[in-house]
């Protein structure tokens, strides 16, 4: 008597998830409910008014970073928030000098990027390539627009690791360090541009011809092994994200 196969599929472990790119389903937005939050909160932050609606923005981010509990990056948001706005509204408040407005003019601007990049680095860390490209295929929206962020979600973090190995190696050899660059900025920046264009261009071949391996560029309509769907997550970041805008224009009537 042969004893009888088990017909549920193998538990993984979210180390596993991890190393293969995936993160688990249960606290990942879906890519098509993050990339409109994403551009709802860009539109919102970056019009003219757009002040308003940071306070939003960045406690989504904070919310985000919680859910994905990136610790780091729960406290670090504020902390950046709070001493951008105080440099775009207190430093100009000291002293009346035209280089004070230009530093805060410049600070306030500073201060919209980092309550939209809060959540652009939240759908960075937890989306991979290959769950966007798959949900913007589903959601109907262009190849252009869907290659073009695979892209640049897969070369951006490999030209990063590219660039601290090349620092990595200037430090080894002693070439390294704002010491050294101070001395010879035009040899530091020779030894760092040059190998980091090598190994971009390497890397930019290797994404070449992996994404021509799957499918990339055929005729026929590639078709995903899990195809994405909507889940709670997502539905409590809808309701989230509007609790906040309604909260902002409510905070706003109020003024």
């Amino acid at each position: 008597m042969t004893p009888s196969r088990s017909r549920t599929a193998p538990a993984v472990s979210p180390d596993t998830l991890a190393a293969s790119g995936e993160t688990p389903r249960g606290r990942a937005l879906d890519p098509r409910t993050g990339v409109v939050i994403l551009l709802a909160a860009s539109i919102a932050v970056t019009a003219p008014g757009g002040l308003w609606y940071v306070p939003a923005a960045l406690a989504a981010g904070v919310l985000l970073a919680l859910v994905e509990r990136a610790w780091k990056r729960v406290l670090g948001l504020p902390a950046a928030a709070a001493l951008a706005a105080g440099v775009a509204f207190l430093l100009p408040a000291a002293a009346p000098w035209p280089v004070l407005g230009v530093v805060g003019v410049t600070a306030e601007f500073t201060l919209r990027l980092i309550a939209v990049g809060g959540i652009a680095v939240h759908l960075v860390r937890t989306i991979p390539p290959t769950r966007l490209t798959a949900a913007l295929r589903a959601a109907r929206v262009p190849s252009a627009f869907t290659v073009s962020g695979a892209v640049m979600l897969r070369f951006a973090p490999t030209i990063v690791s590219e660039a601290q190995a090349v620092r990595d190696a200037m430090r080894l050899r002693g070439l390294g360090g704002w010491a050294a660059m101070l001395r010879r900025p035009l040899r530091a920046i020779e030894y760092f541009t040059v190998p980091l264009m090598a190994s971009s261009l390497r890397a930019a071949e290797d994404l070449s011809a992996s994404a021509l391996l799957r499918g990339l560029g055929s005729e026929a309509r590639p078709t995903a092994m899990h195809p994405p769907r909507l889940g709670p997550m997502d539905a409590a970041a809808a309701g989230v994200a509007v609790l906040l805008a309604v909260a902002t224009l409510v905070w706003r009537a109020a003024a």
